[in-house]
């Protein structure tokens, strides 16, 4: 059985988890990453993506979450998000909205680099598509 360690998802709204775990899976800007406990510390800044879960009973959950910054010591890992959801709370109506966001953005935006960045936004969260209920 794998060691546990202190997980916390914290949006501004909301902690939507605090809790003891085995596995955390994140969306990070350079790619999917895992992380278990005694995992060497870093700080890495997240994408749109689903994020999963794992406790001790190996039981995983899944939560949507829309960038913001990962955390991660020996002893825990704390995500700091935009933005968050729980997977069942994640829906098309969400997504399009911030789709729609990203694109008015994107009309607006005042430089190469911020359009390219914009652009890949906006991929992210198309490809979140697959998830929403």
């Amino acid at each position: 059985m794998a060691d546990s360690f202190n997980f916390e998802l914290v949006s501004p709204e909301r902690l939507l988890v605090s809790a003891k775990v085995t596995e955390v899976v994140l969306p990070a800007t350079e790619g999917e990453m895992g992380v278990m406990a005694n995992h060497s510390p870093f700080m890495t800044t997240i994408r749109p993506g689903v994020l999963t879960v794992k406790d001790a009973a190996g039981q995983a959950s899944k939560y949507v979450v829309f960038g913001g910054f990962a955390d991660v010591l020996p002893s825990g890992c704390t995500i700091l998000a935009e933005s968050a959801y729980a997977m069942a709370d994640f829906t098309k109506a969400v997504l399009e909205k911030r789709v729609a966001l990203a694109e008015s953005d994107l009309a607006n935006a005042q430089s190469d680099e911020g359009r390219t960045k914009i652009q890949q936004l906006i991929s992210d969260l198309k490809g979140l598509s697959a998830v929403a209920a």
